[in-house]
């Protein structure tokens, strides 16, 4: 879609299809806009919500940081309009859906699948991160396939641009990095955690620090109580990784060249294909 091509949107310029979700705040359709044919994804938000929440700043931040991305990796967010009830974002349409139904429907990655996304994955935050976004909430659920199974990070609800420490807790339980955990001031280093959780969880099908109650749970972030099980049976190579990137000290944690230069990642992830 050539979103220089048109600024003022309407409802009235786009087929509504069957819908592809629904949240706390809205729903998303699929959609295809008239005059192109060109579909898409439309995020509708309920100005209701918006209000009830309080979170129009959050919002405004979150489509100001996604347009100004450009990245293979990343769902391009081309454009946004509001009628008196509702705020539309027109989101790029990733025809596979969540990574995370993907995940559950086959229990865990195999280690070249793994490696291939978290290969994407490190490109797009090392992008972000030039451009001073940090992502703040990666996770299998913010992660969408395109119809050649490339891997897109869709959701910035929580990203912010800084150059500075930031002190909001954000995010989602199981990926919270400790400095998070304990109220300590965090810089792009939460996103390198992440990945760590990431890769695990690929591997193994569920994320290293899980426990019954939130408090153990932020026990053992806190303590990087990181175990490995019998089964799967993974590489020592793999554990590397993830252990070098669960590293309580944040500036210690593997930076993402570092990763991309890793020998899990270079004999196993596709380099020439869902990357590019």
């Amino acid at each position: 879609m050539d979103e220089n091509a048109k600024r003022d949107w309407s409802i009235n310029d786009f087929e509504i299809g069957k819908p592809l979700g629904r949240g706390k705040f809205g729903r998303v359709y699929v959609a295809r806009e008239i005059k192109s044919k060109y579909v898409i994804a439309l995020k509708v938000i309920f100005k209701e919500q918006l209000e009830k929440y309080k979170i129009h700043h959050q919002l405004r931040r979150e489509m100001e940081i996604q347009i100004s991305l450009k990245h293979p990796n990343i769902l391009r967010l081309y454009g946004w309009f509001d009628d008196a009830e509702h705020v539309f974002l027109i989101l790029e349409y990733a025809h596979n859906g969540e990574l995370y139904k993907e995940l559950c429907k086959r229990g865990h990655f195999s280690e070249r699948q793994a490696a291939t996304y978290i290969l994407c994955l490190t490109k797009a935050l090392a992008y972000c991160h030039e451009k001073h976004v940090i992502h703040r909430d990666i996770k299998p659920e913010n992660l969408l396939l395109d119809h050649e199974g490339r891997l897109k990070i869709a959701d910035f609800g929580w990203s912010v641009q800084s150059k500075s420490k930031r002190q909001t807790m954000c995010g989602t339980l199981d990926y919270l990095a400790p400095e998070m955990v304990e109220n300590k001031s965090h810089d792009h280093a939460v996103d390198n955690w992440t990945l760590g959780i990431l890769c695990y969880e690929f591997l193994y099908g569920a994320p290293p620090f899980e426990a019954e109650s939130q408090e153990d749970t932020f026990k053992r972030i806190r303590n990087v109580d990181l175990n490995f099980p019998h089964a799967p049976l993974i590489s020592k190579n793999a554990k590397n990784l993830i252990t070098r990137l669960l590293v309580k000290d944040s500036s210690k944690r593997l930076s993402l060249q570092k990763i991309m230069e890793h020998p899990w990642i270079k004999e196993n992830a596709n380099h020439m294909g869902v990357c590019q």
